[in-house]
């Protein structure tokens, strides 16, 4: 294990008045983004307002100390508050204390896995989670986000955390529609949408500058929550059946040690798992997509341990899991945040908000809160993955289709296991049978190409084949496999040599699979041979007994072996 290190230290040493403004400004318009960002994802988790706030104050701070991203901004986000009320849906009761406690302990275990990941340097993870089934099973996560919103805007009881559910609901409810709800919904909905499209460039034609149009722009949700909140308290819709978020507690949140149930424990440390490694791989991507752009390197193992360090910050402040999101993020970047002193004064706007703001949140209409959900993950669907998967590759394209169905047919958590199952049996799929080429001379040269591909010269008393993959559990049967074949196809053959230019690592079942190649090749007074064996690979080797059973030699080129060998024919 290492100790954790403040990368906080890096940018705090040259700390100047410019990069100061630089973040001051980032951190308004981020803050702006946020505050109804905070309130919605906490409906989204079933969770009461207020806990969204909390969730977007400390662990910014604590992020800022830990984390290795500049420019990410963290805090409550869709797909885990989506993954949070499946968790906590079923050790509680959704709007009960319990429910609140077990959202915390959930943060709380996510913090701690992350940490502990960090410390053994486990940042490597993130490989097992392909990017075209990561990109479907937040794809499958916002259709269910959007669904799941809909009883808010049609002011209906419509619960479920799958497809199915969710549709039998809707329809079931429809019926029930609140008439001054869908008016509140649709409104903000309407509105959201044309000032993401429109706003910005109509604001650019009346003379305002790219950076103002494009932060009132993004301001569009802070506007819609005062429009609808107004509208809310004059025409008394809390009367006529429209849902009100209600009173909002209004302070700083109590730092107190989390109240720790072992069989809720037992019951939310897998979901934990799944959580904190969902929310580091849409971490990580964004931080080094954002840091590639600044020429600035992003630490996937400390990102684990600033990860950690914000969802305890969450759990000890009484919020729910966070994880750096990609659009704050962007914006963040976009203002000209340069370094994570950007996010410790968005916390600030976010405490200050909680002190003095909440008062005038109590008209404001669940139904608004909705519709900002439904706007925000509609960029989280991306359709154009799975045209691109099915022309590029029909494999992946099989992995992105199994995640999306197991998300939306049963849920985000079968989802995600389904999504590393895909990742992982795609791998093995392409490994288990690696590709290979019988290759000849390049006449002229000491080059050595597939003679399906290219002309060349080969020789009849030698077989010359190249492996193009490590050897391993997964294809030494087919190694076997490879060799029978081709021999059987040729005579006159006296010499198999094996090319291992692309033969990264070798393990005991390859090294086994050699030596029945070996004795089987023997029997048929073939020898075999090595060629372009890496250093690590020979390592290996000498640690067997192939070397010293082997009936040919291995040699450092395979043009010297092809030499030598065609001169005994």
């Amino acid at each position: 294990m290492r100790v954790p290190k403040l990368p906080c230290l890096d940018w705090l040493r040259n700390y100047d008045g410019q990069t100061l403004s630089s973040d001051l400004v980032a951190a308004m318009i981020v803050t702006i983004m946020l505050i109804p960002q905070s309130l919605a994802y906490a409906l989204l988790a079933g969770l009461p307002p207020e806990m969204g706030l909390y969730a977007s104050i400390l662990p910014l701070i604590a992020y800022a100390a830990f984390g290795s991203s500049r420019t990410l901004s963290v805090g409550p986000v869709a797909v885990v508050s989506l993954m949070t009320a499946t968790a906590v849906g079923k050790v509680a009761q959704q709007g009960t204390v319990d429910y609140a406690t077990a959202a915390i302990t959930l943060a709380l275990l996510s913090g701690l896995i992350l940490i502990l990941l960090g410390l053994i340097r486990f940042g490597f993870v993130t490989n097992f989670l392909s990017h075209p089934v990561v990109s479907g099973f937040i794809t499958a996560s916002g259709i269910i986000i959007a669904l799941s919103q809909l009883s808010h805007i049609f002011g209906i009881d419509a619960p479920g955390q799958t497809l199915p559910e969710l549709g039998f609901s809707l329809i079931t409810m429809m019926g029930k529609t609140n008439a001054y709800t869908l008016g509140i919904g649709l409104f903000c909905l309407i509105f959201l949408q044309l000032s993401r499209r429109y706003l910005a460039s109509l604001l650019a034609r009346f003379g305002l500058g790219p950076m103002l149009s494009q932060t009132l722009a993004k301001s569009a949700p802070v506007a819609i929550i005062a429009i609808s909140t107004f509208i809310a308290y004059a025409s008394e819709l809390d009367a006529r059946g429209v849902a009100l978020v209600g009173t909002i507690p209004q302070g700083m949140p109590a730092f107190s040690q989390p109240h720790v149930e072992w069989t809720v424990i037992r019951e939310l440390i897998f979901p934990a798992l799944l959580v904190a490694l969902i929310g580091f791989v849409e971490s990580v991507s964004v931080g080094r997509t954002l840091g590639a752009r600044r020429r600035e390197r992003v630490d996937a193992n400390q990102e684990l341990i600033g990860l950690g360090a914000a969802n305890l910050a969450s759990a000890v402040s009484g919020g729910f899991p966070v994880t750096g999101g990609f659009s704050r993020s962007v914006v963040n970047f976009d203002a000209g945040a340069k370094t994570q002193a950007a996010s410790v004064f968005t916390a600030m706007g976010i405490a200050l908000a909680a002190l003095f703001l909440t008062p005038v949140l109590y008209y404001l209409p669940k139904a608004t809160l909705a519709a900002t959900i439904v706007i925000a993950v509609s960029s989280l669907i991306d359709w154009r993955i799975i045209k691109e998967a099915w022309y590029y590759d029909q494999a992946d394209f099989m992995a992105i289709a199994i995640t999306i169905a197991m998300t939306l047919l049963l849920g985000v958590e079968i989802g995600v296991i389904s999504g590393v199952s895909a990742s992982i049996a795609l791998h093995l799929y392409r490994t288990m049978r690696p590709h290979f080429a019988i290759v000849g001379t390049v006449p002229g040269t000491e080059h050595y190409r597939n003679i399906d591909r290219h002309n060349v010269v080969t020789h009849d008393n030698i077989l010359s084949i190249r492996i193009d993959e490590s050897l391993y559990f997964a294809n030494a049967a087919f190694l076997e496999e490879i060799v029978d074949t081709e021999l059987l196809q040729r005579e006159g053959i006296e010499h198999v040599i094996l090319m291992c230019p692309a033969v990264n690592m070798i393990d005991l079942s390859a090294v086994e699979a050699l030596q029945e190649v070996n004795a089987s090749l023997m029997e048929r007074n073939v020898k075999l041979h090595l060629s372009e064996v890496k250093g690590p690979v020979m390592d290996a080797l000498k640690r067997s007994a192939l070397l010293r059973q082997l009936g040919g030699s291995v040699y450092l080129s395979h043009h010297a072996a092809v030499l030598e060998l065609a001169a005994e024919s």
